[in-house]
């Protein structure tokens, strides 16, 4: 909540440190994905929006009862960015277009069936997992974390085959669809409602360039899939193919909306989802800067 408001706040002001912000932020989620000793997090509790930019790429991701999992970012008007695009675009069928577009809240089982987890374990036996760790025998890395979840398997396992109830082979074809249009008219004709009530609360122009966002990224590796949601962060900001200042942009409007006034009763330009075009959705995969002088130009996985 306060990072949100210091966009807000830094977008009107002209404030250089909200770019500064998304350079660091997207480098820490590559650093995290690619860090040569074993990253464990304990998603015990609220995993949302950044926390899931710093949870994903853990080599062990360890669920729980108490998971409250989402990527909300298109409810403010945003996409959703740390590597967003990556990890959504991984899940099995259109479930990451799903996640992304409705963000969906997942508890700890959804989150294996997501394959967003590695691990479900009782919140009751996190303690005991903590004072393990000085103990297990680091040298041999994957021997040790093997040990470390063999006693979550079965309950881990039963998570992989259960279907969440809000999931069906219904809604995973309707977003499958070419575009925005075509899954909100699939879903009407389904009758779900659910998703579509969701679709309806968010940014039409937003949830086009999450749709193109993670099926772009499905073909993406992490470092270009991070320097091209670069670039669509600062477009979300300087919407100027729109013709628009940074005041007028969706995303300034939805933080308003939801985290300064909190009237939750965001403007949205276009209004309705039939109203966007490709011209407004694809400028922000443009990227401003030339290849020498973006932000994240030197990242890279590190060589095997």
């Amino acid at each position: 909540g306060g990072d949100i408001r210091f966009f807000h706040q830094a977008a009107l002001a002209g404030d250089p440190r909200l770019e500064d912000f998304f350079t660091e932020e997207y480098r820490l989620n590559h650093l995290i994905h690619h860090y040569p000793k074993p990253c464990i997090v304990f998603m015990d509790g609220i995993v949302m929006g950044g926390g899931m930019g710093l949870a994903q790429g853990a080599k062990l991701r360890i669920a729980t009862e108490r998971t409250k999992m989402a990527m909300p970012e298109t409810m403010i008007g945003l996409f959703p960015d740390v590597g967003g695009g990556y990890f959504l675009s991984r899940c099995q069928g259109a479930l990451g277009e799903y996640l992304g577009l409705t963000g969906q809240m997942l508890n700890g089982s959804e989150a294996v069936f997501a394959g967003l987890a590695d691990v479900l374990c009782d919140s009751s036996q996190l303690n005991a997992l903590w004072t393990q760790l000085p103990a297990l025998d680091w040298t041999q890395p994957v021997e040790a974390l093997k040990n470390f979840t063999s006693p979550f398997a079965q309950a881990t396992q039963a998570a992989q085959g259960i279907k969440p109830v809000w999931w069906s082979s219904d809604v995973n074809h309707a977003f499958e669809a070419a575009d925005l249009q075509g899954i909100a008219k699939l879903l009407q004709a389904t009758g779900h409602t659910q998703a579509l009530d969701a679709l309806h609360k968010r940014s039409p122009l937003m949830l086009a360039v999450t749709l193109e966002q993670i099926r772009k990224a499905r073909h993406m590796n992490l470092s270009d899939e991070l320097r091209m949601e670069r670039d669509m962060v600062r477009h979300s900001f300087h919407p100027q193919h729109l013709n628009r200042t940074p005041s007028q942009s969706d995303t300034v409007e939805g933080i308003r909306a939801l985290a300064v006034d909190k009237d939750h009763a965001p403007h949205w330009s276009p209004v309705h989802i039939d109203e966007v075009t490709t011209d407004m959705v694809t400028p922000f995969f443009t990227s401003p800067w030339p290849a020498a002088a973006h932000p994240l130009r030197d990242l890279q996985a590190p060589v095997a």
